[in-house]
């Protein structure tokens, strides 16, 4: 196993709070993670059946086997079982006694919100980062590769084939999160909808042109995205609206967490085809967005990120809030560091006339890393965490 960038803050969180929620799509990386960082905690995981009947038939024998706490994974198998653990945390309110993971969103399960206020800390592990993959004996070195193969861990553990392992992760997830969070009737329609949905990332979301390519009702297709949401496939960067004068996009964009997962959606099966490939452009900008989002994730940070694009046409990727203020970037998958880059930030860069200026940056497919001008750089793809560690928030807000 290699180092994971969240161990820090995971070991920060369980010296402070009787329970530590680290949720994420499946096969991150979660129970591994756990079991490493607490390798005195009794393990048990509610996907094994003796273990979900009792924590579902009588939730408070199963917590009375781990009198010092235990990492408990898969805690979504049994939301009743977080009611039962709020009396024993009431009773004894040790930090860290508690570890548990979830493959869904933990802020979606009712008895999370309020059974548990106040007594514990909610962490996110998503696929690697670019800097965890490289920690692998054996990792893509350039950046067609390293899109294809995205950032699920067994996959470089293995030394898999992305494509093998993705086909049965999707066939898998479909079968045990799908049903999980929803009654969904027709699972072949909805691995329809997830090909449909790989096709529009790094785009605006629009439910009716969604619905209608599918073949689907409008609200299903907001409930069957729901589910891509609440299992972190997909996830939606908010616009950015802090000037009510201007006409600004209201609607979010469309991204999914993995590269990997995308490209396999997309019918890419190997760094080849994805050269050529229309929308290379498009997984490239969800690469570095994602890659962005999972660096925030690793510091326990969710806030601070948007896109900007109004009725007239001005655009930035991403909108950045940092400790010196806002940062706007644009993607390029172009290998030419070409000044021409610099169009579309510095026209949005001009309607923050009043304000702190933004500095402007973009990140590129390139290799070198260069500044043109103070506030005016370069990011190659593969120093995107340099750029993300720059562009620290001013403020972390609560989950």
């Amino acid at each position: 196993m290699i180092d994971r960038d969240l161990a820090a803050e995971l070991t920060r969180a369980a010296a402070g709070a009787p329970v530590v929620m680290l949720d994420g799509p499946r096969q991150s990386g979660k129970a591994t993670l756990c079991r490493a960082i607490f390798p005195n905690h009794p393990y048990r995981t509610l996907e094994a059946p003796d273990d979900r009947a009792l924590a579902a038939r009588d939730p408070a024998a199963f917590l009375a086997q781990f009198r010092e706490g235990a990492v408990i994974a898969e805690a979504q198998r049994v939301p009743g079982l977080l009611v039962h653990l709020k009396e024993t945390i009431d009773a004894d309110p040790t930090p860290g006694r508690w570890i548990l993971t979830s493959s869904l969103d933990l802020a979606r399960l009712e008895s999370v919100a309020h059974g548990l206020a106040g007594q514990t800390a909610v962490l996110r592990l998503l696929p690697l980062t670019r800097d965890e993959v490289t920690r692998f004996r054996r990792h893509p070195v350039y950046l067609d590769a390293a899109m294809f193969s995205g950032g699920y861990p067994a996959i470089f553990d293995g030394e898999l084939d992305p494509s093998h392992w993705l086909s049965f992760h999707v066939a898998d997830h479909i079968e045990r999160e799908v049903r999980a969070i929803s009654n969904v009737s027709d699972l072949a329609a909805f691995e329809r909808f997830m090909e449909v949905c790989a096709v529009r990332s790094s785009r605006l979301l629009n439910y009716s042109s969604l619905a209608v390519d599918c073949g689907i009702s409008q609200p299903t297709a907001k409930a069957w995205m729901g589910i891509l949401e609440t299992s972190f496939l997909t996830f939606r960067l908010p616009a950015f609206r802090a000037d009510p004068g201007k006409r600004l996009v209201k609607a979010p964009k469309l991204y999914f967490h993995d590269t990997g997962l995308l490209c396999w959606l997309l019918g890419i099966r190997d760094p080849g085809q994805l050269r050529a490939h229309p929308l290379r452009g498009a997984v490239f900008e969800t690469w570095v967005v994602s890659e962005i989002v999972k660096h925030r994730a690793n510091r326990g940070e969710r806030r601070g990120l948007w896109f900007y694009r109004d009725r007239n046409g001005a655009e930035a990727d991403l909108v950045i809030e940092g400790p010196d203020g806002l940062t706007l970037a644009d993607v390029s998958v172009g290998l030419a560091p070409s000044p021409t880059l610099f169009r579309g930030v510095e026209r949005v860069r001009r309607h923050f006339r009043g304000l702190p200026t933004p500095d402007v940056a973009v990140v590129y497919g390139g290799e070198g890393f260069r500044s043109r001008s103070i506030g005016r750089w370069f990011v190659p793809w593969w120093r995107v965490r340099e750029a993300a560690d720059r562009f620290r928030p001013l403020h972390v807000s609560p989950r």
